[in-house]
C-alpha cells in the first residue's frame, strides 16, 4: 500500500497527459448545489460535527471513482492505494496549518482520527501530511454563503479540491453549493460529475 508512479501511456489518462500535463492553467471548476440537510440532522443526532460528516461524505464518493487513485505530479503520473482528506485548521497562535486525514470507510474510526488529528494540528501549530496518500483538499468559508470559490489555477498544486461556504436553510431543506476543482490530466468532466452525483447520493444515506 503506497504511492508509485506508472507510466502515462500504458494508463487510462494517456490522452489526458498528453494534452494537459504541460498545459499553464490545467484545473478546472464546476459547481453543483448539493441538498445537505441529511447531514445536519445527522451531526445533531450523533453530536458530530457537520465539516467531519461532509470530508467523509467527499472521502466515501472519491473511493467510488477510479481517477481520483491517480494523480500527476511534477510532469509523472502516480497511483495511490489510499485516499486522504486535507483540512485546514485554526491553530493556537491565530494561524492555519495543514491536516490530511486518512479516509476509512468506518466513519466512527474517521471521526475519531479527525478529532484527534486536527487537536493536534491546532495544539501544536504544525501541518500533518500523508505523503503516500492521494489527498483530496478541502476548504470551508463558512463565515458567509458563497456561490462559488476557485482556488488558485497553476501546475503548482494539482491535487483535487472541494471547498464550500456557509449551508443555507430553507423551510423545507438545506442546501450547500459546492465547488469542486480538479485536474484535468487526473479527470474528465465526466468523472467530475459522477463524482458530485455519487456525493449528494452518499449524504443522502448516511
Amino acid at each position: 500500500m503506497m504511492k508509485r508512479e506508472i507510466k502515462p501511456q500504458e494508463s487510462s489518462r494517456a490522452q489526458a497527459f498528453s494534452m494537459w500535463m504541460l498545459s499553464p492553467m490545467p484545473m478546472v471548476t464546476v459547481v453543483k448545489t448539493l441538498d445537505v440537510s441529511r447531514l445536519v440532522k445527522v451531526g445533531k443526532k450523533n453530536g458530530m460535527k457537520f465539516n467531519m460528516l461532509l470530508c467523509w461524505c467527499i472521502g466515501k464518493a472519491a473511493s467510488q471513482v477510479q481517477e481520483f487513485y491517480t494523480l500527476p505530479l511534477d510532469g509523472k503520473l502516480y497511483c495511490y492505494d489510499m485516499l486522504a482528506i486535507n483540512v485546514i485548521v485554526e491553530n493556537g497562535k491565530g494561524g492555519i496549518n495543514s491536516c490530511d486525514i486518512p479516509f476509512s470507510n468506518d466513519i466512527q474510526q474517521f471521526n475519531s482520527d479527525y478529532l484527534e488529528l486536527t487537536r493536534r494540528s491546532a495544539s501544536e501549530c504544525e501541518s500533518l501530511f500523508l505523503e503516500e496518500y492521494m489527498v483530496i483538499g478541502t476548504s470551508a468559508m463558512i463565515q458567509t454563503e458563497l456561490d462559488c470559490i476557485v482556488n488558485q489555477y497553476s501546475d503548482k498544486f494539482s491535487n483535487p479540491m472541494v471547498m464550500w461556504g456557509k449551508f443555507r436553510r430553507g423551510w423545507f431543506k438545506t442546501v450547500l453549493p459546492i465547488s469542486f476543482q480538479f485536474h484535468h490530466v487526473q479527470m474528465d468532466g465526466g468523472q467530475a460529475a459522477q463524482f458530485l452525483d455519487g456525493l449528494q447520493r452518499v449524504i443522502k444515506i448516511i
